[in-house]
């Protein structure tokens, strides 16, 4: 179906304009296990013995949370979550898998959160979660993702 992405809880997604300057975004995303991370922070691990991925993603600003192939979920052995009910383009929704423990990184920043698990080899998704918590911005007309231009070093957040 024309415009369809995977899903993402609550959140609907537009088709990608073209001849307006409009089009897809999409960021380099390295995902770690926190949990693995941890054991390095601990001195039990090295860098090198932990899973890796870096995967080229789609940034959504109309979707909440990450969305991630199973077969990426399984690969950084992620702790399971609880489910959620997710609505596609259509309408359609669905009880869907969520995982725990996630590290994002992208555009130098990095944070940890959880992510739907998206059936096997489907396009992976970064959501306003990310986007939010790491001070980033999406720069439609140019397709790139990067930090706001008041915070360019570190993520400047609102507490009130």
């Amino acid at each position: 179906m024309p415009g369809l992405r995977s899903g993402i809880p609550g959140m609907f997604f537009r088709d990608v304009k073209r001849g307006n300057n409009m089009g897809e975004v999409r960021a380099n995303v390295r995902l770690r296990n926190f949990g693995d991370v941890a054991t390095v922070a601990h001195g039990h691990r090295t860098e090198d013995q932990i899973p890796t991925s870096h995967l080229d993603c789609l940034v959504d600003t109309g979707a909440v949370m990450v969305l991630l192939p199973q077969d990426e979920v399984e690969k950084l052995n992620l702790v399971d979550g609880d489910p959620v009910i997710v609505t596609y383009a259509d309408e359609r929704r669905e009880e869907r898998p969520t995982a725990r423990g996630l590290e994002v990184t992208a555009c130098n920043r990095t944070m940890v959160t959880d992510c739907v698990v998206g059936p096997p080899l489907c396009e992976p998704l970064i959501g306003q979660l990310v986007l939010e918590a790491l001070d980033l911005v999406v720069d439609c007309q140019h397709q790139r993702l990067g930090p706001r231009p008041e915070s360019p070093n570190r993520p400047l957040l609102k507490l009130k």
